[in-house]
């Protein structure tokens, strides 16, 4: 990695305080430090309950940091709030698990990706609607797609209208938390494409939370594996996913779905023998 990250983690911790007397703050992360470059796409893997979103929602200012710092293109945005936070948006950007959640079910779509455009004073509407008329293009929707409501369009499209959403002001980097979990095998394919042509042609950074191995080994260049807030194993995609070195890595590798049934079935049985040597 080259010159400054786009996006870097220094010591991040999150603890939240916890309900009862004198009990101690329950640590969710802890002394977590990563970088992600620029145009490169760094996944962050872990089962549910590991910290993965937590630190997500840290990098967005969605949930306090205790300790530790947050930067994006060299500056500290760990306790950014109100207007200063807000003048990140151009920057950092997200991708939220639920397409169905995701969207406000009572906007037309073009009113939509229009919110994050006409907070840049220097657009026309002319330019606006041009501008959708292009993020649409890019995503793979028709131009009257721009009319119609987030309920018209099928689960994979609506997703297609968050990306288009999340890259309308070409940002440096997008936190995309679990995009392609609520999509099924094919319509999961198409999104990771749809997100790697946009990277090709944008050079925006990823930050890529998600549970599954199996989906990042050619997606991503870089692997963090996380267990209860710290990271265990990290490196190349490749290297983390066909000759994981930590247990909790062995584990999770060996739990992923894969179409060969033979290849399944000795993947079960390692899973069992790592369970029962754990």
């Amino acid at each position: 990695m080259t010159g400054t990250p786009v996006l870097q983690l220094d010591g991040l911790a999150v603890r939240y305080p916890s309900r009862g007397f004198r009990k101690p703050p329950t640590t969710v992360i802890e002394d977590v430090s990563f970088e992600v470059g620029r145009a490169e796409t760094v996944a962050l893997v872990g089962e549910s309950g590991s910290g993965k979103t937590t630190i997500g929602r840290a990098v967005l200012g969605l949930t306090p940091v205790s300790g530790g710092r947050v930067l994006l293109d060299g500056r500290d945005i760990t306790r950014l709030t109100g207007r200063a936070r807000r003048a990140l948006a151009p920057d950092l950007q997200a991708i939220f698990q639920n397409p169905y959640g995701s969207l406000n079910p009572a906007l037309p779509v073009g009113r939509t990706l229009a919110e994050p455009l006409l907070a840049d004073s220097t657009r026309s509407p002319r330019e606006v609607r041009a501008h959708i008329t292009d993020l649409l293009r890019r995503v793979g929707l028709p131009e009257d797609a721009a009319d119609r409501y987030p309920a018209q369009f099928s689960g994979g499209q609506r997703q297609r209208i968050a990306i288009a959403r999340a890259v309308a002001r070409q940002p440096k980097i997008i936190i995309c938390d679990e995009p392609t979990s609520a999509l099924d095998v094919t319509t999961q394919a198409a999104a990771l494409d749809l997100l790697a042509e946009l990277q090709q042609s944008l050079g925006c950074a990823y930050l890529f939370i998600t549970h599954d191995l199996a989906v990042v080994k050619e997606f991503a260049a870089r692997t963090l594996v996380l267990q209860h807030g710290h990271i265990v194993e990290e490196g190349r995609s490749t290297d983390v996913c066909d000759q994981p070195q930590h247990e909790y890595t062995q584990r999770l590798v060996a739990a992923a779905p894969v179409p060969d049934p033979v290849l399944q079935r000795t993947r079960r049985q390692k899973r069992l023998e790592l369970h029962a040597t754990s």
